[in-house]
Parts: C-alpha cells; structure tokens; sequence
C-alpha cells in the first residue's frame, strides 16, 4: 500500500472511532498504529490525526511498560489524576487576556461585530511586548488565546475598487441590451483585453504540476529578464456567442493598434466564417489602458480596422474600475493561467502552442499565432485626424458607447 493511501486509511479510522474512543484510549490506539507500520509510522500517524509526535511517543514507551503507566490504577470513569496539569496562564495572570487584546486592537482588521477578526502582528511580536509588562508567556499561548478571541490568519483579499460611477449599474444593463440585441440579429460579440506581460525564458512560473518525486522543474534563480528573448504581451479576442477565442502573442509594446491587429486577426481567421453574412461588430473592452475610451489613438485604430474589415464597430466600455467583469477574463484568460501553472514559459512558440492547446470539459476553442509586428509608441493624434473618424456617439454616455463606421 502506498503511503498516500496507508494515510487516507489511518485518517479514516481515526475519525470512524473518535465518538467511541475515550481520551484515555487515544493515545494508546494512536501508539498501536504507530508500532504496526514500523518505519516512519510516528510521522504517518501524527499527520493523520494532528496528535503531536510526543503524545504518540508516550503512548509506545506506556505499550512497551505496562507495568508503569500510572493511568493504570485510574478508576474507568478518571481520565487522568484529580488537579494534574498546569493551570492556565489567564487563570494565574488576570490581565494577560486583557493587554493582549489591547495590544492587538489598534492593529485589528475587519468589523469587530464579524464573528472572526484577525491581526497582521506576529505571535513572536505579541509575545514579546506583553513580556515588557511582566506577563510570562510564550509565541505559542499567544496563538491559543488569539484563537480563542475569535482571531485567524487571514490572507489581503482585493475588494475595493475605489469609488464607484453613479451610471455603473446603468452602463452594465446597457453593455447586457446591446450583447443581447446583436446575438438576437446573428451578429457577432467579442470581449477583447491584454494580459499582462510574461517573461520568455527558464524562469518560475506560479502553479504545481505533477512531476515524479524529488525530481521538479529547474528554473533560473533570478527573474532578470532574457535580454534575447525579452517580454511577450498576450491580447485575447474572446467570442461571447461561440465561445471561441483568438489570442496574439505580441513581442512588442501594447499599443491600440497591437489591439485592433488582434481583432482583426480573429475576423480573418476565426470569426469571418462564422459570421458570412454579418455587417457590424459589438466589441465590449475596460475603460483604460491601450483600448481606454479617452484615447484618439485607440479610436483611430479602431476606424483603420473597421475600413479593412467593412464592418461598423459598436464599441462599449466597462465603467472605470470594473474590469474583473469583463468576460474574456475569466472565460478564457484564466484558463490559460491554469493550462500552463507550473510550466516555465522558455519559448515564444512554447507560450503559443500552451495558449492554443487550452481546453475545457465545458467547451474552450482558442486559437493562437505569434505577432512579430513592431508597433510604434509616442503616436501623436491631431484634431483633423480625429475630426475624419465617422464615429457616432450613443444618447446614453457617448464618452463609453459610440460606432465607428467604415469609409464609403
């Protein structure tokens, strides 16, 4: 039996006994199981019931000598002799619980009323101040009166967005009217976004994979980046109606028209079959960044693209701060995270093959190419340029909803 599985069986022993077992037998059973699988059986055996290596210990050297355990000449009903052990340190020292939670208040995360609190102090540090005062008391009964005040570890947790637009809830009923209104008219919905950059190269990449023991991935010790093989910038074009994605892997800087190439890219290869017949395209994108709704150069991308394509792109943008909602992110984005989690990106055809080979049980279909292009930055978009952009504002937040048109 393999140690996974002699552990899963230990663990369910234990747990199949604990409304039968008494605290006096624990130990004992616990020391039995120990002995019976020999080598390595005290560490098997602790971390599949969370019994301490001492208590078990205990309980060998009381199997080996009987004759001197002192539990022996307990009554049934007596778990151990009357007044053994220490007291406890609250009950002996009366203000240690109070100067603890004085000491913690200030640094207090989360509503006092929550039923669990937590604080970003160590133990070690606690410990430490309370014994200016006099209190005698280790890191560890710290630990245990933190959790009996109802205190845990607790990781950040991004929540706060800053503040919120007056017309946010607005903008996504009107992004959800607008997607409907083209699915119901066969026209095409894409949600477009750029990863964040990745580094090409023998370097760490977060995530576990399965490897045989003892025998992981060796990666580079600093995450310098490979002066040769530099950065690459994924931009993804997900399809909300099929969904499909496209994804570019660009190795230059993320610009408006690295974004509008990615789209018209999935328009050749993915979505012009789909959709023969089709004379306008929704495109729903984040508020900032290269596809912002305050940047010319974005709008002037956008009307180079609808001129090559021939179609009138309808344009909504997420309210500020609410990027997270945008499909593409968690539709598609985040599987390819998970698809290549502990997978050191060495190559850029690496990172190609690994975005497109990303599937789901639920149905996942990406396709994925190398964009070696060279996009300019510092494009400087003048007033008779944009004056010549065909782009029609909508009555409802004109700066977050127009169409751009092609050229006659």
């Amino acid at each position: 039996m393999s140690r996974d599985a002699t552990l899963e069986a230990v663990r369910r022993q234990f747990e199949l006994l604990r409304p039968l077992r008494t605290e006096r037998m624990r130990r004992p059973w616990a020391a039995c199981e120990a002995m019976t699988l020999q080598r390595g059986g005290v560490t098997l055996v602790a971390q599949a019931t969370g019994l301490s290596r001492t208590t078990i210990g205990t309980g060998m050297r009381e199997l080996r000598h009987p004759d001197q355990v002192p539990a022996a000449c307990l009554p049934p009903q007596r778990m151990r002799h009357a007044g053994a052990g220490r007291p406890c340190l609250e009950q002996s020292d009366s203000t240690l619980v109070k100067d603890l939670e004085a000491l913690v208040e200030a640094t207090t995360r989360g509503d006092p009323q929550a039923p669990l609190r937590w604080t970003c102090k160590s133990t070690r540090t606690l410990a430490a101040e309370l014994q200016h005062p006099g209190h005698s008391v280790s890191y560890r009964t710290v630990a245990a009166l933190l959790h009996d005040l109802d205190y845990s570890l607790q990781a950040n947790r991004k929540t706060r967005e800053g503040s919120s637009h007056p017309d946010r809830d607005a903008q996504f009923e009107h992004i959800n009217w607008q997607v409907r209104a083209f699915q119901r008219a066969g026209q095409p919905v894409v949600s477009v976004d750029t990863k964040k950059r990745e580094v090409v190269g023998d370097f760490k990449n977060a995530g576990q994979e399965w490897r045989p023991a003892g025998t992981p991935e060796e990666v580079r010790a600093k995450d310098f980046p490979d002066q040769r093989l530099g950065k690459v910038t994924p931009a993804g074009v997900y399809d909300l109606t099929h969904h499909e994605g496209w994804v570019s892997v660009g190795m230059d800087h993320n610009t408006s028209p690295f974004v509008t190439e990615t789209i018209r890219r999935w328009w050749c290869e993915m979505g012009k079959p789909l959709y023969a017949d089709a004379d306008r395209l929704l495109v729903t994108v984040d508020a900032g960044g290269s596809n912002g709704y305050r940047g010319r150069l974005w709008k002037g991308a956008l009307h180079q693209l609808a001129n090559t394509i021939g179609l009138r792109i309808t344009v909504c943008h997420f309210p500020p701060g609410t990027s997270k909602w945008n499909k593409i992110e968690h539709r598609m984005f985040c599987h390819i995270t998970k698809n290549w989690r502990g997978q050191p990106l060495r190559s850029r055809a690496g990172i190609v093959n690994l975005i497109g080979n990303t599937k789901r049980k639920a149905g996942l279909y990406i396709e994925a190419e190398l964009d070696s292009n060279a996009y300019e930055i510092g494009i400087e978009v003048t007033d008779a340029d944009l004056s010549a952009i065909q782009i029609k504002k909508d009555k409802f937040h004109g700066d977050w909803n127009y169409t751009i048109s092609p050229k006659l």
